[in-house]
């Protein structure tokens, strides 16, 4: 499942591609998880230009004048570039941009979901300003809920998943099994920054291998996080354990705070 580093890159990337071009023709392949009728969302982008495209959490955001598109790409969704009026395998919704290239948003569960004028969240982003050590400190300190499942929790801050949550966790040195409001403040400052610096330091390598890509998540540049990693760079042994159902992967050299 992309996270936000992916994303972010994925957003610039589309920037790149189509910003002031003019969606010609938008095509409904598979319309359950809109949020509209197939009628009401060609009637509100078709004709119009493609003025920006931003992410906020795990949503990127294609911006068409006052109309906003998000798409979430669940948890096997993918965008593709076609061209002319290609259509491609488990298709969900087609661009079709003026000058013949375009992209779709595919998903063999179908379950890739497009919103048209999403409601903006007072949900903080992992790398927006509101996000400072001392709003950390303080969603921390309400809950004995492991720290990684709150970092998860995309309903009290957006953009951080399974990957990228063990990432942070190592580089701020805290077990993932650590109670939340049991991290001192220190550490809470150091999960703060280290949760900023990764994630901004994986965008730039990803979008350093993916310059022009809509797909593709990049493995290279992990810690922790991955079964072919048996070591940190710092020498600690991999462990493996399940957290709510998901793997994390961590060492001995994370502190454990209960």
């Amino acid at each position: 499942m992309p996270e936000l580093p992916d994303l972010a890159v994925f957003a610039v990337n589309l920037e790149k591609l189509f910003k002031n071009k003019i969606l010609e023709k938008i095509q409904v392949t598979v319309s359950r998880k809109l949020n509209v009728s197939a009628e009401e969302l060609t009637t509100a982008l078709e004709g119009k230009k493609l003025d920006s495209v931003t992410r906020e959490g795990k949503t990127i955001q294609l911006h068409f004048g006052t109309e906003v598109l998000g798409l979430h790409l669940m948890l096997h969704g993918e965008l593709k570039l076609t061209q002319a009026d290609e259509e491609v395998k488990h298709q969900i919704l087609a661009f079709h941009f003026k000058g013949g290239k375009g992209f779709a948003l595919a998903d063999f569960q179908k379950a890739a979901t497009p919103t048209l004028n999403p409601s903006p969240s007072d949900v903080p982003d992992a790398l927006s300003e509101v996000l400072t050590a001392a709003y950390l400190e303080g969603m921390l300190a309400k809950t004995r809920t492991p720290v990684k499942t709150v970092l998860m929790n995309q309903k009290l801050l957006r953009g951080i998943g399974n990957t990228y949550a063990d990432e942070i966790l190592w580089a701020a040195g805290i077990s993932p099994f650590s109670v939340s409001r049991a991290i001192p403040k220190e550490k809470v400052i150091q999960l703060h920054q280290q949760m900023k610096k990764v994630l901004r330091e994986e965008i730039v390598q990803i979008g350093r291998m993916l310059p022009d890509e809509l797909g593709g998540e990049i493995k290279e540049f992990l810690k922790v996080h991955g079964a072919a990693i048996r070591e940190s760079p710092t020498g600690g042994k991999i462990l493996v354990e399940e957290i709510g159902g998901r793997k994390s992967y961590y060492t001995n050299e994370q502190k454990l705070y209960e």
